[in-house]
Order: C-alpha cells, then structure tokens, then sequence
C-alpha cells in the first residue's frame, strides 16, 4: 500500500531551489560556466573568483615574447600551452564562438586573452566575475552542507567569507609555476630572474647575456624572440631532449588552399570567413578532423606512430643540416607524443645563430654573476664542444676545483619551466572528516572522469587531472566537462539533494582504466613529461584523458546517476519520501514561466526521416544516447 504520510512540496516540478554556485578562475573553463550554468539553470546564485587583475587565466599570465597559441585556433580552446598536437587558433575557441578574424593560425596570446575578454563580454559572464579575489581556503561544513570560503580581496588587502551549495574548480592546469630547483637563484644572484608565466614587460634584454632554463613550449616560443634582439648573447640549457615539429595541420590547410607557413592571414581571407559562415564552418571541419584522425599515431608500435617519428626525424634532421651536432643534441629516442609535441616555427633557425649557445647537462646553481651546469656535452660551432666563439660560455671548473662543471657568467635568467600541472591548489580544500585535497592527492591525484572525488561533495572540477587531451580538441573537451558538471548542479536543485559526489569504488575503477589504457600508449615511453605524475618521472599519466577527444565527447554526455552518492536537502524529515520533488503536480511552463505549448515549438520537435527513420543525418553523424 502507497503512504500519505508526507506533505505535497507546493512547488512546480521544475523545484527551482535556490543555489549558491562559486567558481574560481577566469580562464577559458571559468568563463565558460559564467557562460553556461546562467543560460541552463535558474535561481542560481553565481560569482567567479578570479585571482589576477584580468581575465584569461594562463593568456592574461602568459606575456612572453612569442607567446602564441601554437595550434590553429579553429581547433581547441582551453590552453595550448597544454596540447601535444598542434592545431590551429581556429580549433582554440568556444565552439559556440568561432573568431574569423585571427591574424594568424596560431594566434599570438594577446589576440587570445582579448578573444576570451569579448566572449566572456558578448555573454554576459563579466556580470558574475570578480577580479583580484583570490580564494585562501576552502571547508565543507558538514552540519550546513555548505562549501566556507575564505576569500582575500586583493584590491583592498581584506579577507572575508563567503558560502556557497557548489564549488567549482576552474583553475586549468597551468596556474602554479614551476621553478627550477636550483639554489642561489632567488636569493645569491644578482641580475634579473623571471619566469615565463610571469614576464616582466618591463626589463630591456638588448645587450645582455641572458640564459634559458628549459625546452618546452614556452623557451621554443621565447628563444626566437630573444635571439633577435640586437646586442643579446643567449645560452639555452635544454633540461631534456624533444621533438620540434613543423607547424601542423600543414595537410589540411593545403587542403583548403591556405599557406600553413604563412606567418599571418591576409585581412582579405579573414573578411572571407567573416561574409560566408560556410566557408568558416569548412575550415573548421577541415582542422578538427584532422585532429581528431591523428589519435592513433598515440598508440604504440602502430603504423601512423612509426610513420610520424620518421617525418619528425627527417624534418628536424633538414632543418638542422648545417648543424648536425644539434640535431644529436636534441633528437629524442622516445615515440613523439611521450612529450609534447612542439611547432618550433624559427626556433632550429634561432639555435644555429652566431650570438646562442645550447649547452646540455644538469643546471646546478646560480652564482651573484650567473649559473653553473654539470656539463654531459655542450655544442661548438664546430660540434666538437669548442664553443661558438660568441664568449657567451665559460670554461674550466667552476672555481670550487669541480672540473666538470662550468660557470656561466649572464645578466639574466629565464626559467621556462612549466607549471605544476594536475597538482591540488596551493590554499587548503577540507572535505569530509577534515581529509583535504592535499592528502587525498598525496601519491596520484584520482578523479571520477576528471570532474569529481569522493569525500569533497558539491566539488567539481573543469580541466582537471586527466582532463588534457593529446589529440583532438581540448576546448570541445571542456564545454562536454562543463555541461556534465551544469546536469551535476541541476540534479542537485531538482531532487532536493544536499549532495553529491561519486562513489569511493567508481573513483577507483576509473583510476584503473586510466592504468590500464595508457600501457599501450606512447605517453608512457622512456621520458619526462609533465602529463607523468611526481613531477614528470612517475609511471602514472595524470595530464591526459585516457582516450581520443571524441571518446571523452561520449563519457561525459549523460551522467550515470548510479555511479554517485547522495544526501537529501528534503526539509520533510517527519515522513521523507524520495520523490516529493515531484511537487503540487504544475510545471513553471503553465505558470506563467514559459511557453505552455512549447512542444510545438520547430526547435523542439524531432521530425524523424520519412520511409527510414534510422537514416536520420543527425543520428547518423553521432548515435543517440539516452
């Protein structure tokens, strides 16, 4: 027999709730849910906590000489900082918002950051964020089931605290820089010192000897820029070897009778891709599925993998030909792919240059007059380790009677580094029993499909752990991650939930799969890489998502409710029933709210095919899912 003994909930259906919704950052991911959650959910208290005086996240940081999205921007979105495939500044976009106007295809950061400035203006999400509001600390209170935030205003040098029913992690994975563990940098030498992630715009680097720590993204975009500068003297330490490519997507851009080594697009193209959006839609196909295709070449021993190591090898043993010692310096024995995977558009060209020195071995410290390395080679111009003759080296030991190491005398030093990357955030996040975020991501840092963890309820994450992409779109990734996270907040509203979060079991069969799929990958071949965990040497992989970009399309489009726990918010506890969200038996759409005949809306009707349904071109393009 059924019970009455509960009270109707005198609300529609629709049970919209009153929530709290905080997010932190405003980089690609946090302006994307300023953008998404006030367009799918009602009554939802949102703010954006931004830490830096601007928005854009690592393209408001990111200042460098040459600093570029080093993909064409029709085909990603979040951070090319963090792609090992290179596409172009028309992949790096919102799919919703597609530029035409990029100067380039690989679009330089300040045409990034004022990209993201005008989307996050043309909808409305500068309403909701804060900037120079740097969240401190962050506890879950167990007897509110709130989330209690500390929060520093910047601007004022005051701190106060705020509450909210979700916490939205929206920090990307290239917030904390990464500083070179080397002693007497930050505190015995005596010329400039700055890192990538924050350039000093400021300081002149004409005429001075200036070292470069590193040879990843950053230094292969900042090398060719500083070579240029009339009077510099550069030495380049590589930490480690890599792959240089050629600008990618060069097929494809052919394919659209485009020059991919063009170093700008000509305004007349640009007003053409402005005029006819098919022609802009065209590109835009054209660049992600090439991107999309290229997943293999990220499996071990397979043909496309082979075949890619070959072309790299040839193209960089071209490039190099007047300088084969180079080429012996940096041609990796990993597959291409187990690093990122750079475009190096001039930087070959700028490490042969008469005023650059690349020296390898282990940088060990710095001096009050430069830095000191423990020399395994060093390249001379004339290969044999000679020097260049540019009096930018130094010889002998290092005056401490150390024969193999050298000091190298320079008026600066630039730390390309990288950041910390799929590491907890540097202020405290308490979940249950007082376990932080810290502790639980001690060893790896698990997720459930990289949005969520067991024991934080209400805490989600947007570009996470595991949440990059080695090929395909990242930025499609991201707004698949952030509509599952918005279906999250709704269930949450609707059904009278406290909370949510995934089950212990699921968290730990997904850190299974991510073990398991990336054995037969070459992501886990003989080297460093920030996508690895402890630091780039752990046998983990903690940067990617286990699979293609379509496949992470296809987890992450409908929830498996099953796979998570809940608390109920039902203020009836004399008689609960699961199910008095159903509320007075009304819909908002009658009251009023809506449309009471929406049904017969074109938009919302579902018109199948006469004759075969099952040749519906949507349905065909991508199967349904319930």
């Amino acid at each position: 027999m059924g019970s009455c003994g509960f009270t109707i909930k005198d609300e529609p259906v629709e049970n919209l709730r009153p929530l709290k919704v905080r997010v932190i950052g405003a980089g690609f991911s946090g302006i994307l849910a300023a953008i998404r959650i006030p367009q799918k959910l009602r009554n939802v208290d949102l703010v954006v906590y931004e830490k830096n005086a601007g928005l854009g996240g690592v393209w408001w940081l990111n200042r460098y000489p040459g600093v570029a999205c080093d993909i064409p921007c029709e085909l990603t979105a979040l951070a090319c900082e963090v792609m090992p495939v290179n596409r172009s500044a028309h992949s790096y976009q919102y799919s919703f918002a597609p530029n035409p106007h990029w100067s380039s295809l690989y679009a330089p950061g300040p045409e990034i950051q004022q990209y993201l400035q005008d989307v996050a203006g043309r909808f409305g999400a500068t309403r909701f964020i804060k900037t120079r509001h740097e969240l401190r600390a962050a506890v879950w209170d167990e007897q509110t089931k709130l989330w209690r935030l500390t929060v520093a205003d910047l601007a004022t040098d005051t701190s106060f605290v705020d509450e909210c029913h979700v916490l939205i992690t929206a920090r990307g994975q290239l917030s904390d820089m990464r500083w070179p563990d080397l002693p007497g940098l930050l505190d015995r030498f005596a010329g400039k010192v700055m890192h990538s992630g924050a350039w000093d715009d400021g300081y002149d680097f004409a005429h001075k000897r200036v070292a470069v720590i590193g040879n990843g993204s950053s230094a292969i975009q900042l090398v060719p820029r500083l070579q240029q500068l009339p009077g510099t003297a550069l030495t380049v330490f590589l930490r480690s070897r890599t792959w240089i490519t050629p600008p990618m997507g060069a097929d494809a851009m052919a394919a659209l009778g485009l020059d991919p080594d063009a170093a700008t697009v000509p305004p007349a193209q640009q007003a053409v891709w402005a005029a006819d959006a098919d022609a802009l839609l065209r590109l835009r196909k054209t660049v992600e599925d090439a991107g999309n295709e290229a997943h293999e070449a990220s499996v071990r021993d397979t043909v496309p993998q082979q075949l890619l190591r070959q072309a790299l090898s040839d193209s960089m043993r071209q490039a190099l030909a007047r300088r084969p010692d180079l080429f012996s310096l940096l041609a990796p024995d990993f597959a291409p792919g187990c690093r990122r995977l750079t475009p190096g558009r001039g930087y070959l060209e700028a490490l042969m240059a008469a005023n650059v020195e690349v020296v390898t071995g282990a940088v060990v410290a710095a001096t009050e007059t430069g830095v000191v390395v423990e020399e395994e080679r060093k390249d001379g111009r004339d290969g044999n380790g000679n020097g260049n003759g540019n009096g930018n080296g130094g010889n002998g030991s290092d005056g401490n009677g150390n024969d193999n190491r050298r000091s190298f005398p320079v008026d600066a030093i630039v730390c390309a580094t990288g950041f910390r990357v799929s590491e907890p955030p540097p202020f405290p996040v308490i979940g249950r029993r007082g376990i932080s975020l810290q502790q639980r991501w001690a060893d790896i840092p698990e997720t459930y499909l990289s949005v969520a963890v067991n024991g934080f309820p209400n805490l989600f994450f947007l570009f996470g752990p595991n949440a990059a992409i080695g090929s395909g779109s990242l930025t499609v990734m991201l707004e698949a991650a952030c509509d599952y996270v918005v279906q999250l907040i709704r269930k949450l509203q609707r059904e009278d939930y406290a909370s949510i979060e995934p089950r212990a079991d699921r968290v730990a069969d997904f850190s299974a799969y991510v073990d398991a799929y990336f054995r037969n990958t070459v992501y886990l071949d003989r080297c460093r890489s920030w996508y690895r965990s402890h630091g780039g040497t752990g046998d983990r992989i903690v940067g990617l998502w286990p699979g293609s970009t379509l496949h992470a399309l296809e987890v992450l489009r409908s929830p498996r409710w099953e796979d998570f726990v809940y608390e109920t918010a039902d203020d009836d506890v004399s008689a609960p029933n699961r199910l008095r969200w159903l509320g007075n038996g009304r819909s908002v759409t009658q009251l009023g709210r809506g449309d009471p005949s929406w049904y017969l809306n074109p938009n919302q009707v579902d018109v199948p095919p006469e004759g075969r349904p099952e040749d519906d071109p949507r349905l065909l393009a991508r199967p349904w899912s319930y």
